[in-house]
């Protein structure tokens, strides 16, 4: 007899068939080829912003693409708040944890930026925004206000817009950055020496020229050393002797960061070595965030304090200018040390360059004057 019986009812017959169908369908089957897909996307951007932020909690600026995209970092939770919903509509539940603990980690650096001036460095007891932190002693003088601008005016083609703003603010110091021979000149024949009696100058081509105009007197000092001339000055304002220096180290492009780390750290070594010799104002194009880790050395070593970030505006972008607020990022710095006060600081549109420039009202104390 056969195996399976004609005559017999169906009811009575093997259902190998139906039962191994049954299973097959069961089984579990492969994801879409789409929802592979956007896994890999998402787990390779988490593994790449995972090394940033690394980076930076470390305390290393690394290597390119590392530096580029540190000025960048505060803008990485946007796209980490979206890695982390991707994550969870595709219901991978390593990846959404994966994508949390990076937003509140990123988060984390973008509040130590802000809260870094909190450290206990004695030089920054005067440094605060605030309009009255200071008090004469008996038979002491009292604090100077000024105004400084800083300024990159690309190539020089933003010097007309500059003129009209030193005209209109009056600062009291600018420091201006890539003012090579036409700006040079535009400077000399349009701002009157009554008004800035006191320049230091050095006339180069395209990035490589520089400025420093004050209407207090200045005396000749080293510079730092540069690629784009970064020359500095001693300023006597009220009873004391302001050490100025003009920053603007090479930016960190790719195959340049070596150089970038060399002519930063000259401007941090010359912050380190003038530490508790008397005022110091180190402004200019510094190419770096807070989020760099030596430009934040630079300010430790150095005693200085951000103007920008102490009179509230740590978040307002200098360049590029071309993107809207808030985008961007902030490069460029009025560095102060403990001696001055920073009472307002605001950033300023320039047509034909792709910086900011800023704007700070500093006071700077008497050399006997206490701080309660």
């Amino acid at each position: 007899m056969n195996a399976q019986d004609p005559e017999l009812p169906p009811t009575a017959q093997a259902p190998t068939t139906h039962v191994s169908m049954e299973r097959a369908e069961r089984a579990p089957t492969a994801r879409p080829l789409h929802v592979r897909l956007l896994t890999a996307v998402t787990g390779l951007f988490l593994v790449g912003a995972t090394l940033l932020v690394g980076c930076r909690l470390l305390g290393v600026d690394g290597v390119t693409p590392v530096p580029q995209l540190l000025a960048f970092l505060p803008w990485l939770l946007v796209p980490v708040a979206l890695a982390a919903l991707f994550a969870a509509l595709l219901r991978w539940r390593t990846g959404t944890i994966w994508a949390l603990v990076l937003l509140a980690a990123t988060g984390w650096t973008s509040r130590t930026y802000d809260a870094y001036d909190t450290d206990d460095d004695a030089s920054g007891t005067y440094a605060t925004s605030t309009s009255g932190s200071a008090t004469a002693t008996p038979g002491g003088g009292t604090p100077v206000r000024l105004r400084v601008l800083t300024s990159n005016v690309e190539f020089g083609q933003g010097t007309l817009g500059l003129i009209d703003t030193i005209r209109r603010e009056k600062p009291d110091l600018v420091f201006v950055q890539e003012c090579e021979f036409i700006c040079a000149r535009l400077l000399a024949d349009r701002i009157p020496s009554a008004d800035y009696p006191y320049r230091n100058v050095v006339k180069a081509s395209r990035a490589e020229g520089s400025a420093i105009l004050s209407v207090y007197p200045l005396t000749e000092a080293d510079g730092v050393e540069g690629t784009l001339a970064m020359p500095g000055s001693a300023a006597r304002i009220g009873d004391r002797t302001v050490h100025l220096q003009l920053a603007h180290p090479l930016p960190p492009i790719p195959g340049m960061v070596d150089d970038w780390r060399a002519e930063l750290g000259a401007v941090r070594t010359y912050a380190a070595a003038h530490k508790g010799a008397g005022p110091v104002i180190v402004a200019g194009d510094f190419n770096a965030t807070r989020d760099h880790a030596l430009f934040r050395a630079l300010l430790k070593d150095g005693g200085l304090r951000d103007s920008a970030l102490l009179a509230g505006a740590g978040r307002t972008p200098s360049w590029p200018s071309q993107l809207p607020r808030p985008l961007g990022a902030q490069i460029d710095h009025v560095l102060v040390s403990g001696d001055f006060s920073v009472r307002d600081a605001r950033f300023i549109d320039l047509a034909d360059t792709d910086h900011r420039s800023l704007l700070v009202g500093l006071e700077l104390r008497a050399a006997d004057m206490r701080v309660p």
